[in-house]
């Protein structure tokens, strides 16, 4: 199962760090996901994803659930760096 590095900017750590929404995105396509903060930045933060299959991956993060989810998470998408396990 491939595993993805994604590393972003959020408005607010807490609200991103509480928030149900990468469950509810994720979560029905297999995709398994840790957190991480930066300890220097307090604004950037990482996600290590397992993901069954990187095409829904991909699929996923191009719809308005997606965007949505981003929004209320305070995710600045301008930031956002998704690396792929080589």
């Amino acid at each position: 199962m491939p595993t993805v590095l994604a590393i972003h900017e959020v408005e607010d750590v807490d609200k991103w760090r509480n928030s149900s929404k990468r469950e509810e995105v994720f979560g029905p396509l297999g995709i398994t996901v840790r957190t991480f903060e930066d300890q220097k930045d307090t604004n950037r933060v990482g996600l290590v994803m397992e993901v069954p299959d990187i095409a829904a991956l991909q699929e996923v993060l191009g719809t308005p659930a997606a965007a949505e989810a981003m929004q209320h998470d305070g995710v600045r998408p301008e930031t956002l760096v998704i690396l792929e396990e080589s």
